[in-house]
């Protein structure tokens, strides 16, 4: 048995979910997300709870049964907090503008970088701090990759976009004789 989809999902007052027949609709106050129902499993609600089991033991429906309730857990935690994720700017000349959808960096290239964030994730500088946050976990941690993918944290000096809670291992420099 799954460990992770045998545990029941809490489903917290004023969050309310639609089980159809290929998606799952979860509602609540900070938007509507949608999950793909998957074919393995079915999800039942049971009073404030929703529980995922599978149909068979075949080995799809296996994979499917943990999956299937880390998704929906994830929407309906996204659903009630939201998700954000913290990126740090290091580099001598290094600035960040923007927030909202779009940021305009200087990474140190010939030119400013911009970048435009796709809808229902939120964008806010802080001096040399990003926060990316939304509703939707899979959105945020893309937003996220991207933007550190455009100045990945070097291993001398840690120049570039590296997460808040990211630790670069450091590389001695060259050594005079």
């Amino acid at each position: 048995m799954s460990r992770i989809g045998k545990l029941p999902i809490d489903v917290p007052a004023g969050v309310t979910i639609t089980v159809g027949a290929s998606e799952i609709t979860v509602e609540g106050a900070k938007g509507k997300l949608v999950v793909p129902h998957l074919s393995d499993v079915t999800v039942s609600l049971e009073g404030a709870q929703a529980i995922v089991t599978r149909k068979d033991d075949g080995r799809i429906a296996k994979a499917q049964h943990g999956l299937q309730r880390a998704l929906l857990f994830n929407a309906v935690e996204g659903i009630t907090k939201g998700f954000e994720k913290k990126l740090e700017v290091n580099g001598v000349g290094f600035r960040v503008n923007g927030g909202g959808q779009a940021l305009e960096m200087s990474l140190g290239f010939s030119h400013q970088v911009k970048y435009e964030a796709p809808a229902g994730v939120t964008l806010t500088v802080e001096k040399m701090t990003i926060t990316v946050s939304g509703i939707d976990k899979q959105a945020v941690g893309q937003v996220a990759a991207e933007i550190r993918s455009l100045k990945k944290p070097e291993p001398y000096k840690g120049k570039g976009i590296k997460y808040a809670d990211e630790v670069i291992l450091r590389k001695a420099g060259k050594t005079g004789k």
